[in-house]
């Protein structure tokens, strides 16, 4: 079992920034992906950025350039710095995990909102 508890939303106007964390205990030795989501009202969850165990990492195209994704294996903790925030970047943000046994989690989510 991983538990995922994530901060850092909030309310912020266009062209700010917020950083969002998402810390995983329990099972966390065999955490390979740790990744963000976001899921924007009347539209499917999609993926935002993600990070390998080895720190490889994967953005959607409408987030390159803006998002940094970022995690520490100390901590167990995967950062998604957001700047240039849009309106369209309005969602609840997910962060998710892949263990190497091929079972994911999910954390409670967290609001973004971009004023514009």
């Amino acid at each position: 079992q991983v538990q995922l508890v994530e901060s850092g939303g909030g309310l912020v106007q266009a062209g700010g920034s917020l950083r969002l964390s998402c810390a995983a205990s329990g099972s966390i030795f065999s955490i390979d992906v740790m990744g963000w989501y976001r899921q924007a009202p009347g539209k499917q969850r999609e993926l935002v950025a993600s990070i390998t165990s080895g720190g490889r990492t994967n953005y959607a195209d409408s987030v390159k350039g803006r998002f940094t994704i970022s995690r520490d294996n100390a901590k167990n903790t995967v950062y998604l710095q957001m700047n240039s925030l849009k309106p369209e970047d309005t969602a609840v943000y997910y962060c998710n995990t892949l263990l190497l046994t091929g079972r994911g989690y999910w954390g409670q989510g967290t609001q973004v909102t971009v004023s514009s």
